[in-house]
């Protein structure tokens, strides 16, 4: 038993999405997003907060943190949770950020996410990204979507993560989930050699780098399904972030890769429940059509949004639309619903 359990199971018991154990303050829960601090505990002295995190590492886990002075990672507490671990050293000492995951993974349905969405699961080929800050659970919608296939699909799936989150039992696909640092030495490494392993689907747990992002996209040309995150703000802003992370003389060729390849992108955003005790999703959603393609090639990305505008029908949605629609089925309040519309939307 850690020390650390019980402020493990009292997380659980109130749904909290965080634990953030920290030097020189209590432990904090975040709640619905609200940072809520566990008032009866004691201030985490150093000395503490060192016996409450050090215990968790492994050997090796505790020399690669003295190396590195931080360490990510999952472990799994059995009959309380999983957790994503971020541990990192600060001004006043050792501190750490636990991610609370579900035990089971949410089908799309139960998650109520757009039945638009479920279009991306059914493609054979190409890029599908989910964006958005974080904390708004794109892990989540991934994890989804990747359950969607397995329960219908004869697919061969290959995760790469780190660490990884969401475990996945095989249904009708088989599924096979790596971690960075335990599995693999980098997602770099673990793309190339996907590619040899023969998957139909390769999950990508963040798409961090130029290499990592070149590969995904090749990966998606030559016949594979690739999903994968970035920290975006808008379906627009997503495809830009990608053409600049490349140099200025590699920008139009990757324009065209780029428009043949990205088949989707969602941008999600959490947003606080009007009577404050839940959060609900907003998504803005993109699938790539030949004017949409043809902005990307031509360096027209800023048309992206009035084109998502009029593509209702084709299952496209604005965040300002999806934001509107919670405002109107009074879901959300007036003041977040002018907190979460993007700015290109106000006046």
């Amino acid at each position: 038993m850690y020390k650390l359990e019980k402020i493990f199971r009292t997380a659980a018991q109130y749904q909290a999405s965080d634990i953030f154990i920290s030097t020189g303050i209590k432990p904090v829960l975040r709640i619905n997003g609200d940072m809520i601090i566990i008032q009866e505990h004691a201030v985490l002295t150093k000395k503490l907060a060192e016996e409450y995190l050090l215990e968790i590492l492994t050997p090796e886990q505790k020399k690669q943190f003295e190396q590195s002075l931080d360490i990510d990672f999952s472990m799994e507490i059995e009959s309380i949770a999983r957790f994503r671990v971020n541990m990192f050293v600060q001004r006043k000492g050792i501190s750490a950020v636990f991610r609370l995951i579900t035990e089971n993974v949410l089908t799309m349905d139960q998650l109520n996410l757009p039945a638009q969405m479920k279009k991306a699961t059914a493609l054979q080929n190409g890029l599908v990204l989910v964006s958005g800050p974080t904390g708004s659970g794109k892990t989540t919608t991934m994890a989804a979507m990747i359950h969607e296939i397995n329960r219908n699909q004869k697919k061969h799936i290959i995760t790469i993560e780190d660490p990884i989150e969401y475990v996945h039992q095989n249904n009708q696909s088989v599924i096979q989930q790596r971690e960075v640092g335990i599995h693999t030495l980098s997602f770099q490494k673990a793309l190339r050699a996907s590619l040899r392993e023969n998957p139909d689907i390769i999950l990508l747990g963040e798409m961090r780098d130029l290499e990592t992002i070149q590969q995904a996209i090749t990966a998606a040309e030559t016949g594979h399904l690739v999903f994968a995150t970035l920290h975006t703000m808008g379906c627009a802003d997503t495809v830009n972030r990608i053409i600049d992370a490349f140099p200025s003389g590699q920008q139009n060729q990757i324009k065209t890769q780029l428009s043949a390849s990205l088949k989707a992108v969602f941008w999600q955003s959490l947003i606080k429940t009007k009577d404050g005790k839940g959060r609900v999703g907003a998504y803005e959603m993109m699938f790539v059509n030949n004017a949409i393609g043809n902005l990307i090639r031509k360096s027209n990305t800023h048309q992206i949004n009035s084109v998502i505008e009029t593509s209702t029908k084709e299952g496209m949605q604005t965040m300002k639309k999806s934001v509107t629609d919670l405002l109107q089925a009074g879901l959300i309040s007036e003041e977040s619903a002018i907190e979460n519309i993007p700015r290109e939307f106000e006046a």
